[in-house]
């Protein structure tokens, strides 16, 4: 196994809703959709929003899409409008889930291995 940083083999969407957020991540390609699914867990999406992410997260499998989708529930400190955060929306949480790293097995290739870092510190 290695370890590769999650914008090498999926893209992501993010938003939010009231109190709560959604992040939408979409594989490259099937063998990179295939390992997102097993190594993606709600429990592993909470653990990278540590601190973040006061609720459940809840994962939906979008196969027809090669995507996933997270909803991050009491992740925006009770939403845009009242909250005291800086920056109480979700729209940041696609790119802070891209820095995750991945364990995928050795022989994999991802597809978009030349992509950008998100900006930032890594």
């Amino acid at each position: 196994m290695k370890q590769i940083p999650l914008y090498h083999m999926a893209h992501a969407r993010s938003g939010d809703k009231g109190d709560g957020s959604n992040v939408g991540v979409l594989a490259y390609d099937e063998r990179g959709f295939t390992i997102l699914q097993e190594f993606l867990t709600p429990e592993r999406v909470k653990q990278h929003f540590a601190g973040i992410v006061r609720g459940d997260v809840e994962r939906f499998v979008l196969p027809n899409l090669l995507g996933l989708n997270f909803l991050l529930h009491d992740s925006l400190g009770g939403s845009g409008s009242a909250s005291l955060k800086t920056d109480a929306q979700g729209k940041t949480h696609a790119m802070a889930l891209l820095r995750m790293t991945i364990d995928v097995p050795d022989d994999y290739a991802p597809a978009n291995s030349a992509a950008a870092a998100p900006a930032g510190d890594l």
